[in-house]
């Protein structure tokens, strides 16, 4: 059958169209994405700026309308931490149901986290053991740990790249002055303040090997000197706390502007990667993970695996 997942997320507004049926590698027939950046589209109040409102309702209309014309048998639409936050959610989910159609279905970060998982487990294997997996987004960051295929424990922070650049970092406008020392550090020590509560649950489950997935753990990674895309989706691509300590050290130095010239950084998400940089330091210090696994699979194929797992006949 051909699946459609719509990822409404807190950077981008993703369609990816799979292939697949149970039992089977789910094969990608189709993939677009228009940035929005919402999590940087919240205002004081804490709300999705009209601006904002308007550009996601365009943007899902166009993935629906691409759907529909690939002849998808279900369209799987999802929000995460920039729709579930915003203190307007209801209303903008109203809006974008009658003005498209789609009835977006808004994941609580647990569930993000677990869906992750499932997409880990499965990537890897059960000759993986234990896992952990750990996953940076525009608005959060998830982590989950067990044995299964369902996580031991599954969390999510309010710790997204987006969100900390927009809030913590207050990084220039201009792109062209890097944030100060002073207000890295405190970063990094309000970072480490949100993971407390979490560190002592995901070490008593334990893991053998811990796993990353999402684009800022992949930039680092090929920052740190993994394979770049063009290597293909089945290399194998790994990164070292001491290899993450280094880049963290060099890119705090580089404007946002400066950064997006480095190769494997794009430039819509130059400007979040030192705050992805702090919470990917702090998560793999506080955890003791001296080095991690980069998995290509996460959110959303963790999403058409469950729903295929659905699908299986009794």
């Amino acid at each position: 059958m051909r699946l459609g997942v719509l990822d409404v997320g807190s950077n981008t507004v993703h369609l990816l169209v799979v292939d697949a049926h149970h039992g089977a590698h789910p094969w990608p027939a189709h993939s677009e994405k228009v940035v929005l950046r919402l999590a940087e589209q919240i205002g004081p109040d804490g709300a999705l700026t009209e601006e904002g409102s308007d550009s996601l309702v365009k943007a899902i209309g166009m993935a629906r309308s691409a759907a529909t014309g690939l002849v998808v048998d279900d369209l799987l639409a999802f929000a995460t931490s920039a729709v579930r936050d915003a203190t307007n959610a209801a209303e903008v989910l109203t809006r974008v149901r009658d003005a498209t159609g789609v009835r977006l279905e808004v994941l609580s970060g647990a569930d993000e986290a677990r869906m992750t998982f499932l997409a880990v487990r499965r990537w890897f294997g059960w000759s993986a053991g234990r896992l952990l997996a750990m996953d940076i987004g525009g608005g959060s960051l998830e982590l989950a740990a067990g044995i299964d295929e369902n996580p031991d424990v599954a969390v999510s922070l309010p710790l997204g790249a987006g969100r900390l650049s927009r809030e913590r970092l207050r990084v220039d406008p201009s792109g062209l002055v890097p944030p100060s020392a002073e207000v890295v550090e405190e970063l990094r020590e309000y970072v480490d303040e949100l993971l407390d509560p979490v560190v002592d649950k995901l070490t008593e489950v334990g893991w053998e090997r811990p796993v990353a997935t999402s684009k800022t753990f992949r930039t680092l990674a090929r920052l740190a000197g993994a394979a770049p895309s063009s290597a293909g989706l089945w290399a194998p691509r790994s990164l070292t706390r001491r290899g993450l300590r280094q880049v963290l050290g060099f890119i705090r130095h580089i404007p946002p502007a400066k950064l997006a010239e480095l190769e494997g950084v794009s430039a819509q998400r130059a400007h979040q990667l030192l705050a992805g940089a702090v919470v990917a330091e702090a998560v793999m210090r506080r955890l003791d993970v001296p080095s991690l696994d980069v998995c290509p699979w996460a959110l959303r194929e963790g999403v058409i695996l469950s729903r295929l797992d659905q699908l299986a006949p009794m």
